[in-house]
């Protein structure tokens, strides 16, 4: 079933960086996220060798590696062909055939098959404007059965608007000035001016309006970090 004609492009909101080959051979050596750990958080909620999980905004699949290893299928879903491409021999190196690689977004996802038990993402809802979080979080509820477990994980603001210039540019001092091994201040600032992380007080409202239970947030000021786990009601 194909989406409705004024559904965005998906792609066209993917961030530039990410349909950047160079860009994403060097992710992994400055982005490490914490895959390992994750995966304990997962097991923690009841992820083992019997669960489904699926993944979106996949990216080099650090963490679908991790998962793989660990359950009985992955659903990897990325809208970027060049982060697919190198997730797919990532996964050829390692011998691991219980991955399905899916090239779609929040958005145009389908699941034609019984629902998963887990789903993920990491620093992937951003790319969507607000309306269309709303929407991905509803679609990725239906992915769940009642009492499955959303991680999300993402850039979140937490602050007045009125603080809104210190807050960002605290956080784009932060930035080095190249973007090899580090994140640079124009990265910092093309994620501000050119992607959609929202306030944390917009973000919850529409997570607990598309039917999740927020059962636990970790969330670190400076760096604009929100780490929730959401139970499908």
């Amino acid at each position: 079933m194909s989406s409705p004609s004024w559904y965005p492009n998906e792609l066209a909101l993917a961030g530039r960086e990410n349909l950047d080959m160079e860009h994403v051979a060097r992710y992994d050596g400055k982005m490490d996220s914490s895959a390992r750990d994750e995966l304990s958080v997962l097991k923690g909620y009841g992820l083992n060798a019997q669960s489904t999980i699926i993944e979106f905004g996949a990216g080099t699949g650090q963490l679908t590696v991790e998962a793989a290893r660990a359950c009985a299928r992955v659903v990897a879903v990325d809208v970027s062909p060049p982060m697919l491409a190198y997730l797919e021999t990532k996964l050829s190196d390692q011998d691991l055939t219980n991955v399905t690689l899916v090239n779609a977004g929040f958005l145009s996802y389908t699941q034609p098959e019984s629902q998963a038990d887990f789903v993920y993402s990491r620093y992937a809802l951003h790319h969507l404007p607000d309306f269309w979080k709303a929407i991905a979080l509803d679609r990725m509820r239906k992915l769940l059965s009642p009492g499955g477990i959303c991680r999300l994980w993402d850039v979140v603001y937490d602050f007045n608007p009125a603080d809104a210039t210190g807050q960002i540019e605290t956080w784009c001092s932060q930035g080095g000035a190249n973007v090899d091994g580090e994140w640079s201040r124009d990265e910092f600032e093309e994620h501000i001016r050119d992607e959609h992380s929202t306030f944390r007080w917009l973000l919850e409202p529409m997570i607990e309006r598309a039917g999740f239970d927020i059962v636990e947030v970790q969330y670190t000021a400076e760096t604009f970090d929100a780490k929730y786990v959401l139970r499908a009601t």
